[in-house]
């Protein structure tokens, strides 16, 4: 995968093929999509890690917890850590970009954007403590957490720096979270 990464980062993504980065990670083809389905999952590898927090934050929380506090905790402490997934690590710029640039990764985030939310409804109608409408929070909840990163990451392409945007970021996650408490 870094070595993916770092030519994907280098050449672009769409100049780089799957038999290029399984020669130069020494493996085969084959061996590069029994791990990685998709090439573009070779790029997007942090979605099982999404899908994990997701189900983690319905599963996992505290007693007595609801749903929306603990994604909002589960957020913020991404955010605290700057964790890829919280939009504000400097250090994505070239990710960012990367994905920018090519149709075929902004594509495969949209069905990964789309699998997030049926994960997350799934999960909610699982849950014998949620009551609301399992789908609609989760298509509210991940259209906003979107919107967030993506914002911020148009912001960060631009120059701005991931230290003078974070309390702009972490303001917008709020006001998500304010407007799914109240109803939007």
């Amino acid at each position: 995968m870094e070595v993916a990464n770092r030519m994907f980062l280098e050449r672009g993504y769409d100049a780089v093929t799957v038999a290029e980065v399984a020669k130069e990670a020494g493996v085969s083809s084959v061996t590069v999509f029994k791990h990685f389905p998709r090439k573009e999952d070779l790029f997007l590898d942090r979605a099982a890690d999404a899908v994990e927090l997701l189900r983690s934050a319905v599963r996992d929380r505290a007693p007595g917890t609801d749903v929306l506090t603990s994604l909002r905790d589960s957020t913020f402490r991404l955010l605290d850590a700057r964790h890829p997934l919280s939009g504000i690590d400097g250090r994505s710029v070239p990710f960012f970009r990367t994905v920018a640039e090519s149709p075929a990764l902004v594509s495969r985030a949209r069905e990964i954007a789309a699998e997030l939310q049926r994960t997350l409804s799934e999960e909610l109608d699982d849950d014998p403590a949620y009551e609301g409408d399992a789908a609609l929070l989760a298509a509210f909840f991940l259209a906003g957490y979107i919107t967030v990163l993506v914002g911020t990451a148009r912001r960060l392409i631009a120059g701005e720096q991931a230290d003078a945007l974070l309390d702009d970021h972490r303001a917008r996650f709020e006001r998500l979270f304010e407007a799914l408490r109240g109803g939007v």
